[in-house]
């Protein structure tokens, strides 16, 4: 009897033992399809009996996203998208599941790593270190660099109190800050710890600080726009490592030209790898080109979880770590 036929797309850099590993279990191929139209093509021929696949998040410079139009192309055979990375934005989740296919992502691995970024951004923002730093590396030794703020004593508003946003509050409360929280729904005592759960509005009325935890889809898109930002306080700090587009960036823009925003901390933007002109020429924001899980042990931790998912599709026939809407369904239980 054949094995499953596990298909690549993308490269895996940190956990090859582990990929050639799984050959024990399946038929192994790297996909080699230039484009999204020979990837089409190529699912009719070469990968037409492919169970399931390894998805990075470059490959979607081969296949695009994963939506409906290609879901449609798919053989009968593929039941499994395994995804490295714990957003999964670029996958359309419904079109998954009414063919029957199971999506997974890497939630938990990359949640220290993700807040260190975050509280790097929130520390920075509010102690004016882009602006410090600007004026060292041109000769002015603080000169420029206005009086900045503790941590200590402000109000941090996480909107997302998933994994990564309560790793946040961990390394927050270390540094004293008190801590509330809006997400979808609220938490038990054990998992928020402490935290108090406050509605979207009086999050962004009463937090000095804002950091954005939550993922991106069509109810989160631009979910802090014009209208956010004018019910926050003046002079609120914002710190972003979710996706970009959970934030409109013209309006962030504004917000930072009028002073409604202090300064700001991203490490995600609307249009990956282009920025905004006014976010690039501000000072008074700190930017990072995406580089929240860019540790060398989080790498090889999502890599490894992505193949443990793809070794529980093809033996027992459901992955370890479905996507919270496909677990809410029941689709798969």
């Amino acid at each position: 009897m054949s094995k499953p036929h596990v298909l690549l797309l993308g490269e895996i850099t940190h956990a090859k033992p582990e990929w050639e590993a799984l050959a024990d279990v399946a038929q192994l191929s790297i996909c080699d399809s230039t484009d999204r139209e020979q990837f089409i093509k190529d699912l009719k021929g070469k990968y037409s009996d492919v169970v399931a696949v390894y998805r990075t998040f470059r490959s979607i410079a081969i296949t695009g996203r994963i939506d409906a139009e290609l879901i449609q192309e798919f053989p009968s055979t593929l039941k499994y998208v395994c995804h490295n990375g714990a957003g999964y934005d670029q996958i359309d989740v419904e079109p998954c599941s009414k063919a029957g296919i199971q999506v997974s992502n890497c939630p938990s691995t990359v949640d220290d790593a993700t807040a260190d970024v975050n509280m790097f951004l929130i520390l920075g923002a509010l102690r004016n270190c882009n602006q410090a730093i600007y004026g060292l590396r041109s000769g002015k030794w603080n000169s420029t660099t206005p009086l900045s703020h503790d941590p200590e004593g402000k109000v941090l508003g996480i909107l997302g109190m998933g994994g990564i946003g309560r790793a946040v509050k961990k390394r927050a409360e270390a540094f004293g800050m008190t801590v509330q929280y809006y997400n979808r729904r609220e938490l038990s005592p054990e998992m928020s710890a402490g935290a108090k759960y406050v509605s979207f509005d009086e999050l962004l009325a009463t937090s000095d600080v804002i950091s954005l935890n939550l993922p991106l889809n069509a109810n989160t898109r631009h979910i802090i726009n014009k209208d956010a930002f004018s019910k926050m306080k003046d002079g609120v700090v914002i710190a972003n490592t979710a996706r970009g587009a959970v934030i409109d960036e013209a309006a962030l823009v504004d917000a930072l030209k009028s002073g409604k925003v202090r300064s700001a901390g991203l490490d995600v933007f609307e249009s990956e790898p282009t920025v905004h002109p006014g976010l690039l020429e501000n000072d008074q924001v700190i930017l990072l080109p995406h580089v929240g899980t860019l540790t060398y042990e989080t790498q090889k931790k999502m890599e490894v979880q992505v193949l443990d998912n793809i070794r529980a599709a093809v033996t027992v026939g459901k992955v370890n770590t479905l996507v919270p809407e496909q677990v809410a369904s029941g689709l798969f239980n």
